[in-house]
């Protein structure tokens, strides 16, 4: 088994929705930093190593051919280039939009880990990591949003045009299914990971 499709975009840019969608398309389980939490003694070494500079991505995907969300999208280009035969997805909002709910969310979590309930700690230490390798250190809005705009500027020219597909979901099943060559689901694309719904799924973390 093999990863087949990367997700590219950042965390907050509907990536579960986009990891709920690849699932009903026959591309799961997907790999996101919700399996991760859920499998914490296992990926969470994994990742940490990977983040040290010493990846192992077969160990890391085994029995995933999808992948997104952090801490995936802090290593897109690598992974395209380890699973080349992979096609990437990059989810897409605008600029302002993303600012405005990764900072009640995401942020709000890694800010400070040791803050976290303990069971959350080591998933939210590692994912301050990998966030982190995206983001930088400064997370001022102007600084935030400006790195946002050239990560999807650098993935639109790092990539051949057939490989990549710039994804807002609001488009629904049509671009995705034409993208991977699949039938569209009857039902509408998934939506999904509000605001509400993220710190639910933090306080599922045990």
């Amino acid at each position: 088994m093999t990863i087949e499709v990367i997700g590219a975009g950042w965390g907050r840019t509907a990536t579960n929705s986009l990891k709920l969608g690849l699932e009903r398309l026959g591309f799961g389980v997907c790999h996101h930093m919700w399996e991760v939490a859920n499998d914490q003694e296992r990926l969470v070494p994994l990742w940490n190593t990977a983040l040290d500079g010493n990846p192992d991505w077969d160990a890391i995907f085994d029995g995933n051919r999808s992948a997104v969300d952090w801490p995936v999208a802090a290593y897109w280009q690598e992974l395209s280039e380890h699973f080349p035969d992979a096609k990437v997805i990059l989810t897409t909002r605008t600029p302002e939009s993303w600012y405005a709910s990764i900072s009640t969310t995401i942020l709000e979590v890694i800010d400070d880990p040791e803050q976290m309930p303990e069971p959350a700690r080591p998933v939210s230490r590692m994912a301050k990591r990998a966030v982190t390798r995206s983001l930088g250190t400064d997370w001022s809005a102007d600084a935030l949003m400006k790195r946002f705009r050239a990560h999807e500027a650098q993935v639109k020219t790092s990539l051949d045009p057939d490989r990549l597909l710039v994804f807002n979901p609001a488009d629904g099943w049509a671009p995705i299914c034409e993208f991977l060559g699949v039938s569209v689901p009857s039902e509408p694309f998934p939506r999904s990971n509000h605001r509400d719904e993220f710190f639910s799924n933090m306080d599922d973390i045990s």
